[in-house]
């Protein structure tokens, strides 16, 4: 130790592996973009994709963004904003398009989410929920894990898991409190917080209410196959396995993450106490709570519109969902439910993260090179069993949603599968589910999904933790989806190979 002018001053350690990981990100970046050119794709028509400069600038930046992002060598956002940057000064595309991605329709979807989740913690609606649930499940650490799981998957049915998994945070803020009032890291918040994010994803597949990801593949399925996947099929197949995935990630948690506390002596007293002291409910909870609740309401009714509605059906159909959320938060500000000051307490790590998902997921797609990624995995698989072929999809999507936007990963690999899948024989229903299944269930890195970002904020795991914990809950996943394919889906009476006659 030393002193300067009196006041002391200690050395930090230099932290070698935070700048071994930053070196091999730049090495990655720095041996792909300035590699010789990369052979065509090939699909199995003989149709030839070029990876151009600009498509392997892309995968540069990727690698780079990727490597950063699991061992979190700057903070989330930070890495977002090289994303940008790299596109820029490297030409990969322009300025305009690189930053522009930053404040999309979806990034600001997700501002509006978490400005609601702030609304319930302001105005104390967060503590009511919370105390009201604690004192029906119980002291049980398994049960209250339980039931928060539980409950963030039927939201999930009706609303986007987005604005589920924001609104849902702030009440698992609450319920932590009451288990460690220091709020430090333990295996009981990393179980809470990181299983809120995984089982939101679980849940969103059930209904196409929970993301626009299932809307998309319909689209696509439509077009290719001819045929319309209706909402009521769409959730029959899926509630099983999106169910199944709920159940067994609680179970996993409890293994590999198990609380330190059984119970919590007292805490249904406690929570009681507490609900009595809250008092009457307020001018600003029932506002707040009335706005949510119209929100959800055109939200759900927006998305349960046929595509083919008429008249006003159709006007209303046609109104961003975003547009419609974000009607909140002005409304928050009118109101003067919120102040200035909560506008500046918004984690904008957390957006500038999504701002950079966006990014890098527009500059793979723009330039070609996922598509050029997908048709040289798929066809890896076009002379292989069923089986193989589908898990080998699932797994390529399983990847790229982990990376970029579920919807994106979607529309990159859903349409060369269902070109594939004929001449091996395995019938479009089984790509089509398998595929929505994975897309929705990115366990490995925080950009895959908004709840993976939110539930970060409660700092009770670390990127690399996300990453390790979810590379065994990806593992479960693929054997989910084998299973569906197998057995649950064929019980439930859907092809999964294709007549003689096609």
């Amino acid at each position: 130790m030393t002193k300067s002018a009196g006041i002391p001053y200690t050395k930090k350690p230099i932290q070698w592996g935070r700048w071994a990981a930053m070196a091999a990100g730049v090495v990655f970046f720095t041996l792909i973009y300035f590699s010789p050119a990369w052979p065509d794709a090939v699909d199995p028509m003989g149709k030839h994709f070029a990876l151009s400069r600009e498509g392997k600038g892309a995968l540069a930046v990727f690698m780079l963004a990727g490597t950063w992002w699991v061992f979190e060598v700057v903070p989330i956002g930070i890495t977002s904003l090289v994303i940008g940057v790299l596109q820029a000064m490297f030409m990969i595309r322009t300025a305009n398009a690189a930053f522009k991605d930053f404040m999309t329709p979806s990034v600001m979807f997700i501002f509006g989410s978490i400005v609601i989740g702030m609304v319930f913690t302001k105005t104390g609606l967060t503590k009511r929920l919370a105390y009201k649930m604690l004192s029906i499940v119980g002291e049980r650490t398994s049960m209250i894990m339980l039931g928060c799981f539980v409950v963030t998957a039927v939201l999930t049915h009706v609303m986007a898991h987005t604005a589920v998994a924001a609104t849902i945070y702030p009440l698992l803020v609450a319920i932590y409190s009451m288990y460690d009032d220091d709020n430090k890291p333990t295996k009981f918040g990393l179980s809470l917080f990181m299983g809120m994010a995984y089982v939101a994803g679980a849940g969103s597949i059930i209904t196409l209410l929970g993301a626009a990801r299932g809307a998309v593949a319909i689209g696509f399925f439509s077009d290719i196959v001819k045929r319309e996947i209706g909402f009521l099929e769409l959730s029959y197949h899926m509630a099983p396995v999106g169910w199944l995935m709920i159940f067994l990630l609680w179970g996993f948690f409890m293994v590999f993450s198990k609380p330190e506390q059984k119970t919590i002596p007292g805490l249904k007293e406690r929570a009681n106490r507490l609900y009595e002291n809250i008092g009457p409910i307020t001018r600003n909870e029932l506002l707040a709570a009335a706005i949510v609740v119209v929100i959800i309401v055109l939200l759900s009714a927006s998305s349960a519109i046929p595509a083919d509605a008429g008249g006003f059906a159709a006007i209303f159909k046609r109104v961003d969902k975003t547009a419609v959320l974000l009607c909140s938060t002005v409304l928050f500000y009118i109101l003067k439910i919120l102040n200035i000051d909560d506008l500046e307490a918004i984690p904008w790590n957390i957006i500038l993260l999504f701002g950079g998902a966006m990014s890098i997921g527009f500059c793979l797609w723009e330039t070609g090179a996922a598509q050029w990624l997908a048709i040289n995995w798929l066809v890896l698989f076009q002379k292989a069993n069923w089986f193989v072929f589908v898990l080998g999809i699932s797994f390529f999507v399983m990847v790229m949603t982990n990376f970029i936007m579920n919807v994106a990963a979607i529309a990159i690999s859903l349409p060369v599968a269902l070109v594939i899948a004929p001449y091996l024989g395995v019938a479009p229903e089984v790509i089509f589910y398998s595929s929505l299944v994975a897309a929705g269930m990115p366990f490995m890195l925080l950009v895959g999904a908004a709840p993976n970002a939110i539930a970060y904020d409660s700092k009770q795991f670390t990127s690399g933790q996300f990453f390790l914990y979810g590379l065994p809950a990806s593992l479960m996943l693929m054997v989910v989806i084998g299973v569906a394919a197998l057995f649950i889906w064929p019980a439930m009476g859907m092809p999964v190979s294709l007549s003689p006659a096609h």
